[in-house]
This record gives C-alpha cells, structure tokens and sequence, in this order.
C-alpha cells in the first residue's frame, strides 16, 4: 500500500495503477462502514484508491470541524489489513491552494433536509469530490446509503457533468442495537449512545406501520415523532418522507421513497434514513 500525500504523486500512481479502478472518498476515522465500502472496492476491481481528507469547505461557521476525529494511523492500519493499493491524504493546501476560487454545485436537490439544515455543505462535498473524480479517474466510486442525501446529489452531479464513473451505493452498516455506524459516534456519553437508539427504533417503528399497510407520509412522520419525542436527550432536527430520487417531500407513499431524520442527542447531531417501498 503506498500513502500519497500530493497531487503528482497521485497522477503519477494512477498512471501506473493496472485495470480498473475503484475509489472510497473518506474523511477518515474510518469504521466498519467504510472498510465494508473498502471490501466491495477490492472485490470489483484491480486498484482500490482511498482518499482520506477533512474536507474543511463542507464544514459550517461552528460545526466541527476542528475536533471532527482523525486517527491516521488506526486508519492506515486497517486499509493495508483490507488490500488497499493507494491511499490519497493530502493536507489542506493540496486540495485548496490560496488562489483556489471554483466550486461545483448541484441545485434543487441540495436545496433540500441537509443542503437547508447546513448552507454551503453539499457544495463543499461536491466539489472535493468532483477534484478526487479528476484526480483518480475512478471507474467506480463507493459510497453508503446512510449519507442517503449525498449519495443522489454525487450521482446527479456525475450524471449532469458526464463524469465517467459509477456511483455504487452500499447498504448502511449497523451496530448490534441498530444505531448506524458514523464517526461522530464518538462524540457520544455512554448516557447519549444509549438515547440514540432512539433512531433506528423510530424508524423501525414507521417501517412496521408501513408494513401493516399505512401509506400515509404524514401519519408514518408522526410514528417517528412520537418515538423520537418520548427520549428526553433527543432533539429533532427534521423528520423528512420524500421521493426517492428527486426528494420531494410527499403526502402518500405509491413508490419508492426516503424516510430520513435528523436528530441532536446531546451536542451532536445525526442522521440516518430507510427507504420505504411498496411490494419489496
């Protein structure tokens, strides 16, 4: 495995790297989730990229930024361990040069959940990610379904700028209790781990309701309310039931659709979604 830390070193790996070529963009302090996205990279191609970078621009005035975790070494350890042939972790200046003034934007879906909870990220995300597409020249690209938002916003910006790459979407990867795996998990007291399993249990608790027939948007939101509201540590951020692939929100559920929630446990914030459809 070789660590490449600038841009030249970069492009002249991958002029060199053989077949087909599979990238996991990260912000590092990776888990279980990612080395599951690491796995299906390595299974599916002949050069697995991994890029791991904080990217400051998708971080807002008083987010976290500056604390967000980062455990290089644990994280270079466990790619080697995964058969990862080339790992991209430059510093900031590498990706954003004093001069740097370009951005890529993606329009109404970012507008939406997490483009209006957080102005300016899906920007920030978009245009890291159309850099690391340029750079690698990736055949595939491997992203989880939990950032359920990111990863139509990364597929309509791939499909809207002809970008030669698959974005392969990959189930979201859950602890023994459901909560989904992120890496500001570890924010967490042991007393706000406990109150996030509020999440998945909320949303388990509509995807019954939906089950048993209901198909409603606003009655299956007010069964994750109800859930949501009876844990005292957690705070709603939003409660969203949309269409799958534009993110429109809807009134009943005749197709595929997103039920996605935001919620602050403590001091911090997660999100997770399901997808609802009828027949499946």
């Amino acid at each position: 495995m070789r660590l490449l830390k600038s841009i030249a070193e970069l492009r002249e790996a991958r002029a060199a790297a053989p077949g087909s070529v599979g990238l996991v963009p990260t912000m590092g302090c990776l888990h279980e989730g990612h080395l599951s996205l690491v796995r299906l990279a390595r299974a599916k191609s002949d050069t697995v990229v991994v890029s791991i970078f904080v990217n400051p621009t998708q971080f807002g005035p008083g987010e976290d930024f500056e604390r967000y975790p980062r455990t290089m070494e644990a994280d270079l350890a466990a790619l080697e361990q995964e058969g990862v042939d080339l790992v991209f972790a430059p510093p900031v200046h590498e990706i954003y040069p004093d001069d740097f003034d370009s951005v890529v934007e993606v329009g109404s879906l970012t507008r939406r959940l997490e483009g209006e909870a957080r102005p300016g990220h899906f920007r920030g995300v978009t245009t890291v990610v159309a850099k690391l597409i340029n750079l690698v020249q990736p055949d595939r690209m491997y992203m989880g379904e939990k950032d359920g938002q990111q990863l139509r916003v990364l597929r309509k910006m791939v499909k809207d700028l002809n970008f030669a790459v698959e974005v392969v979407g990959a189930p979201t990867i859950r602890e023994a209790d459901g909560l989904a795996l992120s890496s500001r998990n570890r924010y967490l007291t042991p007393e706000e781990r406990r109150a996030a399993t509020v999440i998945p249990r909320a949303l388990a608790a509509a995807r019954e309701r939906f089950g048993a027939g209901e198909r409603d948007a606003r009655s299956l939101c007010e069964v994750v309310r109800a859930q949501l509201s009876a844990e005292p540590l957690a705070q709603i951020g939003y409660i969203s039931l949309a269409d799958s692939e534009t993110l429109e929100d809807l009134e009943r559920v005749d197709g595929r659709a997103m039920l996605s929630v935001a919620v602050r446990i403590g001091s911090t914030r997660l999100i997770d979604n399901i997808v609802l459809e009828p027949g499946a």
